[in-house]
């Protein structure tokens, strides 16, 4: 359809599509006198994500691909063609929806949300600018007809669409958060693990050449200073260079008495807070000739228990970590449930850890608070959500708050924080579905969308937000005691 298009050929394609279909006359002339036909070709783009919704479009012939870019990946979200002239539905699809595109962004006066492409060499499309649109609207009263089914099963599949998308999203956070938090303590079983062996040769050695040289005297002295040591809990702080000091100071002295691996020694007394002279104090018994061989056996002593303490502690640690997961994601657990809000804060937490490095999080919970009711799994979405925006909105350096109390007969929690705000004639639309102040490629605007709809629907609650540079508070009430609702149009995300 390279040629130009005459009015008369204009108005048989367009009688010929299902939106048109049923116009007089008079609204048939209007219509073709207010078209503006464009050819597009192959892979040009009609509109891009982000633009400002200027148009509404009808495909007269070829095929549009429609994708988003979200995270850095390009997904194709639906395809438009005129080959696609079967009546029937698709997966619940209305015949229409095929032949038209841009009514929503325009509706909500907004800007486009994906970017369509021309499919193949011969597409022509017929434009029609905002305000023409909407008189069409009023003059053709068999346009809205056809339109509004397709508009409901478009915000529908939308929320579908992101609520899937939320889910591996979700389930890709967790993952990521879980090797980030496992990686350390993983690390310190596999380093442990592996040094044990070497380090318990050692031991044995040296207690071997100790009991060659020692008296039975100097041994109760070096049996009271390792029972001692054993009971030195490792400093709460420490002063690096003072540390490094008293370091260097008892490896130089081991070094000269003749003991073998004066270096590990002195770290092994060093990280326990400790310094020469106390260590000198307790020795005191022991004989020179005998000295060497106390040394190497303290030293591998320490050693030892050093592995073994780091043992004790990445395992418990490890367990946290699969617990903590394990409530985020509720797993093996029936979806409504009896659940701690705070429980959940705290996991999304540990979920969210490696984003929040830079972040100060400062928690303001009540005591004693009530459990709920309800699918903690959805609302673990719902935190994720708002502390992630909370983050990018602090540019991933700031302070976090949050609040959780009770008022009145609702539990509210607060997430608070430092970051640039939110503008003010933005606010009031920042639950609307498709609506983002992240940049493109950045964000799906279902995601606030998303949790107002748990938070309301599901769970009979409100999600409210203000916002001034500094201080922005995204605040959720839930009631304390009601049944969860069972609208079949929020589908339950377990498992996430």
């Amino acid at each position: 359809m390279r040629e130009a298009m005459t009015p008369r050929r204009l108005r048989t394609t367009l009688v010929a599509l299902e939106l048109f279909a049923g116009l007089t006359e008079e609204q048939l002339d209007w219509l073709v006198s207010v078209s503006q036909p464009r050819v597009l070709s192959d892979g040009e783009a009609l509109f891009h994500d982000g633009d400002p919704a200027t148009d509404f479009h009808v495909l007269l012939s070829g095929g549009l691909v429609v994708t988003k870019v979200v995270d850095g990946r390009e997904e194709v979200l639906t395809r438009h063609s005129t080959e696609e002239e079967s009546a029937d539905s698709h997966d619940g699809k209305p015949s229409a929806a095929h032949r038209f595109t841009g009514e929503l962004p325009l509706l909500t006066d907004g800007a486009y949300v994906a970017t369509a492409a021309a499919s193949g060499p011969a597409t022509t499309v017929v434009s029609y600018p905002k305000a023409v649109f909407y008189e069409m609207l009023t003059r053709c009263h068999g346009v809205a007809a056809v339109l509004l089914p397709v508009l409901a099963w478009r915000i529908k599949s939308s929320e579908v669409q992101a609520r899937k998308r939320a889910t591996v999203e979700a389930l890709g956070t967790l993952a990521a958060g879980l090797a980030h938090e496992l990686n350390n303590p993983a690390a310190a079983v596999a380093r442990a693990a592996q040094e044990l062996g070497p380090a318990l040769d050692r031991l044995t050695r040296t207690a071997h050449g100790w009991g060659a040289v020692a008296g039975g005297s100097e041994r109760a002295v070096l049996d009271r200073l390792a029972d001692e040591l054993d009971k030195v809990p490792p400093p709460a702080t420490s002063d690096p260079l003072a540390q490094a000091d008293a370091e260097e100071e008892v490896a130089d002295w081991a070094e000269e008495t003749g003991a073998e691996r004066p270096g590990l020694l002195a770290a092994g007394i060093a990280d326990l807070g400790l310094e020469l002279g106390w260590l000198l104090e307790r020795l005191e018994g022991v004989s020179e000739p005998a000295l060497p061989a106390a040394l190497d056996h303290l030293a591998a002593l320490l050693e030892t228990r050093s592995l073994a303490a780091e043992l004790r502690a990445a395992g418990p640690r490890i367990s946290q970590l699969v617990a903590a997961t394990r409530d985020y994601a509720n797993l093996d657990r029936a979806p409504e449930q009896r659940f701690s809000v705070t429980d959940g804060l705290e996991n999304t937490l540990v979920v969210l850890r490696s984003k929040l490095s830079a972040v100060t999080v400062v928690r303001a919970y009540e005591d004693h608070l009530p459990e709920l009711t309800g699918y903690p799994s959805e609302l673990n979405q719902v935190w994720t959500n708002l502390v992630d925006n909370a983050v990018d909105a602090m540019d991933g350096a700031g302070t976090l708050t949050l609040r959780a109390r009770t008022e009145g007969g609702c539990m509210v929690v607060e997430v608070q924080d430092s970051g640039r705000g939110i503008p003010e004639d933005v606010l009031p639309r920042i639950f609307e579905p498709f609506y983002t102040t992240k940049d493109v490629g950045k964000g799906t605007g279902l995601g606030l969308h998303l949790s107002y709809r748990i938070v309301t629907q599901r769970h009979r609650g409100s999600l409210t937000a203000r916002s001034a540079p500094g201080d922005t508070r995204m605040t959720v009430r839930l009631p304390l005691a009601t049944n969860p609702s069972s609208d079949p149009n929020v589908t339950p995300q377990t498992g996430s």
